[in-house]
């Protein structure tokens, strides 16, 4: 699918969009969050919560906007991903964004998630990347899998738009823009996610 089909324009998202995001309304952030988890037939290693910058950890925030709660706002520039709830609250997970020439924006929904995903590299990243050429059947899945624990598909007026949320093994990343356009969540957060979204949540990412 060409990805233009799917950019829109700002202008028309911000009529709709962000409307604002205030201090954090709690100053501990779930302590044991990032804890090594057993999940099926793997282990999440801890992740050291030390070093994640406090504005990328999972924390529930007071946030402005005129979405329903259970919408999923992507506030690319910030690097990080809303979860909209009752009251004026949110919750704010970090995230990782397409670098330049892969980012994008609009609106989609949540069209199927899987755990621990097998990853197929598209053909115009195996292009660039010929080494991945051996994934052209799917890697499996895995600790080193680059969807990492958990992937939420999206869709665009019935067809997968090749964008997904998705977990990483490489907590590193998360606050950078390394990605080729998918939105990366450390593997904890896009578990917690996971669990509270359902197929058919509405997807707005934002760009400015």
């Amino acid at each position: 699918m060409q990805r233009r089909a799917f950019l829109g324009g700002i202008a028309a998202i911000a009529a709709t969009g962000l409307a604002g995001c205030s201090a954090t309304t709690n100053s501990s952030y779930f302590a044991s969050a990032y804890a090594g988890m057993s999940d099926g037939e793997y282990t999440l290693p801890k992740i050291p919560v030390s070093k994640v910058p406090a504005e990328f950890r999972r924390q529930v925030v007071d946030y402005d906007t005129p979405h329903r709660p259970g919408t999923i706002i992507v506030d690319t520039p910030n690097r990080h991903l809303y979860l909209v709830q009752e009251d004026g609250k949110a919750l704010r997970y970090g995230i990782g964004v397409g670098r330049d020439g892969f980012r994008w924006s609009g609106t989609a929904r949540v069209g199927w998630k899987r755990k621990w995903p097998t990853w197929t590299p598209p053909e115009p990243m195996i292009r660039r990347q010929p080494e991945l050429a051996k994934y052209r059947g799917g890697m499996e899945p895995g600790l080193h899998n680059p969807l990492g624990a958990r992937a939420l598909y999206l869709m665009r007026g019935g067809r997968d738009t090749g964008y997904r949320l998705h977990g990483t093994p490489q907590w590193q990343s998360i606050g950078k823009a390394v990605s080729s356009g998918c939105i990366r969540l450390m593997n904890q957060d896009v578990v917690d996610l996971y669990n509270r979204v359902e197929p058919g949540a509405k997807v707005v990412v934002l760009q400015g």
